[in-house]
């Protein structure tokens, strides 16, 4: 018989595989946890039995990220937000459940008086089962939704800024919902004795806690930070987190609404950045084994059988959602084309829906039959969000003229302003680095043309007279506009390579004469950047390198010429020579598998490469992929790789390179 360790070590094992194969193919990594839930549930390959230790485990998934919402609701940010938050966010999960209610009452109305019996579809669902729905049905998914906008370089875009306002609301919507769907398995009179008692029970907490919680979780934190050890911090996080979870129950509450508060908490003090990097891996892994549970409560049999059913209850609630986001941002303000995008981007299901329509199940407000079909139909909705947000712009083209008015409106600002400028710099993002450079730039007297996706950063930048407008940067419409074919130079200001990668192609195919500058966080994306026609790439570790290097070899007396001159050499190399890194206990990180690093081989008197030239050496196929970067003598002498160098017993050869050629390379020079 299985024990929980055995279980809790095949989620883990298929909780790997999943995550590999859905990194493999560029989809989430919760849509891998569930397909590895379905695959060794008991109604696939029945490897393990959904049993109450490991479901305690995966509760506390929830709870982290409980945790992590909370940390993102300080109340500065909810104060900026809060007529998309509380008022487009609201009517959205409101008016949702709301249908829901209606909707089910009505269609179970018409059905009784068509002689049908056992309610909803034949489902048997009452409207305490309705709401349950209505709530899972009003979430979406935060975690597919921003990752997407965070690459598209859409979260400050007018479509962005509702879509986060939204979430954030549906995420802290869920805390009562956590409260009410338990209550809802009873009569009326115990549901609103129920919710009185918790009601007055939450007030009392929230009111305890906020009142001196901040103060409190502030002295108590610096407390233990000026401790200086990282294990005591941890041990304190993870005591503040799950000790307010666990006082929270004790009072009749959820476990997560604890969790929430300690976010909230925690959200006041500066340790928030910090805390934010600690509690990632517990989040991610227990909300992993979390929606592994959840995929194994899906019967697929039931969903090959019912694929028709499951087909409308993936299609209807998508285009449900889509529509009532739309009219309700609509309602706000919001003009066609941007309520448009923001509906198609929340239609999906979402995290928090897995979490809902699991905590109707376990309280009987609905059946088993009904859960398979809607687990799935959640599922297939959220994969077919990327390719939904993917042709969002074309969609919205297609069902509202006023959009291509609005888009033409705004090329055309952007071109009145760029119409009588030539030989100009287009600097594509306007944060730090790109305001810097429009300085210099005015300064020498330099035209330049900024676009930027930050509507408050472009009109308070345009007021101080400054030539930036909005403007998508990866769009060849927005680059056209903004004088592409005439400019001087482009500059990518900001550090994304999928972004970049854009810029680099519309350029090439429309204006490949302008050369066009890329800025990096590192040297892993240079060869693919240069490749992709960046005339420089500028690398920010390796620059602040040489920024190091220069000012530390003027402090010991190099003159200041000589300084310039192996800079330049440096750079005019592309950075060969400082390409890599000497590996080192805390490069262990799965980014650092893909830089290359430099290592060192020393040469003994079994190494049949001895008494071989260098460039002999270099032509064997498995040292085709590393670089020797320098050779130092068995006494100490430091020698310029050359081709004709022989090389002799007590060399030490630095050869560059990624992890696993460096490994191969080093076996073949030390093979006898």
């Amino acid at each position: 018989m299985a024990t929980t360790l055995d279980l809790t070590l095949l989620y883990l094992f298929a909780a790997v595989v999943g995550v590999v194969l859905c990194r493999m193919l560029r989809l989430p990594a919760m849509l891998g946890y569930l397909a590895v839930g379905v695959l060794i549930g008991p109604n696939a390959l029945a490897l393990a039995k959904d049993s109450a230790g490991v479901r305690y485990l995966a509760e506390f998934g929830v709870v982290f990220l409980m945790f992590v919402i909370g940390l993102e609701f300080n109340l500065p940010k909810l104060k900026s937000m809060k007529s998309l938050v509380f008022g487009l966010g609201f009517s959205q999960v409101g008016v949702t459940m709301l249908a829901t209610v209606v909707g089910h009452l009505s269609l179970s109305y018409v059905l009784t008086h068509l002689g049908h019996q056992g309610g909803l579809l034949g489902w048997g669902i009452d409207w305490q089962s309705a709401v349950a729905l209505g709530g899972a049905l009003a979430m979406s998914s935060t975690a597919i939704v921003g990752k997407l906008m965070a690459e598209r370089l859409e979260l400050e875009s007018e479509h962005g800024r509702r879509v986060m306002g939204i979430l954030l609301f549906q995420d802290l919507a869920v805390v009562p919902l956590l409260v009410l769907i338990p209550a809802l398995d009873g009569s009326t009179r115990e549901l609103t004795h129920t919710l009185g008692l918790a009601a007055l029970k939450a007030s009392l907490v929230l009111t305890v806690l906020l009142a001196g919680g901040p103060r409190v979780m502030h002295a108590w934190f610096t407390l233990v930070a000026r401790r200086k050890s990282e294990e005591l911090f941890m041990l304190n996080l993870l005591f503040v987190t799950l000790g307010l979870a666990a006082l929270t129950e004790h009072f009749g509450l959820s476990l997560a609404l604890g969790a929430f508060i300690a976010g909230m908490l925690i959200a006041e003090t500066e340790y928030k950045p910090q805390v934010e990097t600690d509690i990632r891996p517990f989040h991610d892994v227990l909300l992993g084994l979390f929606f592994i549970t959840i995929g194994m409560k899906l019967d697929w049999h039931s969903v090959v059988d019912q694929w028709a059913l499951v087909l409308t209850l993936t299609t209807l609630p998508v285009l449900f959602k889509a529509g009532v986001v739309t009219t309700l941002s609509k309602l706000f303000g919001a003009s066609t084309g941007v309520a448009l995008r923001t509906g198609l981007y929340l239609a999906q299901a979402g995290e928090f829906g897995f979490v809902l329509l699991s905590l109707a199940t376990d309280n009987h407000l609905l059946p088993q039959s009904v859960q398979s079909p809607l687990l799935a139909a959640m599922v297939l909705s959220m994969l077919a969000t990327p390719f939904i947000i993917l042709y969002s712009n074309r969609i919205v083209m297609r069902l509202s003229s006023t959009d291509w008015l609005m888009q033409s409106l705004a090329m055309t600002k952007i071109a009145s302003k760029a119409i009588n400028t030539e030989k100009h710099v287009l600097i594509c993002g306007y944060g730090r680095s790109g305001q810097n450079l429009a300085r210099l730039l005015a300064k020498e007297r330099i035209p330049y043309m900024a676009l930027d996706l930050d509507p408050d950063r472009v009109h308070q930048a345009a007021a101080a007279g400054q030539n930036v407008v909005f403007g998508d940067a990866s769009r060849l419409q927005s680059l056209s506009a903004a004088g592409l074919s005439r400019a001087a130079a482009v500059v990518v200001t900001y550090p994304n390579t999928a972004s970049a990668r854009r810029i680099l192609r519309q350029v090439q195919q429309h204006s490949p004469h302008v050369p066009v500058v890329v800025r990096t966080i590192d040297d892993a994306s240079l060869d693919e950047l240069q490749a992709a026609g960046a005339t420089v790439v500028v690398p920010e570790a390796i620059e602040g390198s040489l920024m190091l290097a220069s000012q530390a070899l003027a402090l010991v007396g190099v003159p200041i010429r000589r300084v310039f001159r192996l800079v330049q050499d440096q750079r005019a190399a592309r950075y060969g020579l400082l390409r890599g890194y000497f590996h080192g206990a805390d490069d262990d990180s799965v980014d650092e598998l893909e830089l290359q690093r430099l290592s060192s081989v020393t040469l003994t008197q079994d190494s049949a490469c001895v008494g071989q030239v260098l460039g002999q050496v270099l032509s064997e196929p498995d040292l085709s992929q590393v670089t020797v970067v320098s050779v130092r003598r068995a006494h100490g002498a430091v020698i310029d790789p050359r081709d004709d160098l022989p090389l002799q017993e007590g060399d030490t050869l630095v050869i560059s390179g990624r992890p696993q050629d460096l490994s191969r390379a080093a076996s073949l020079l030390l093979k006898g």
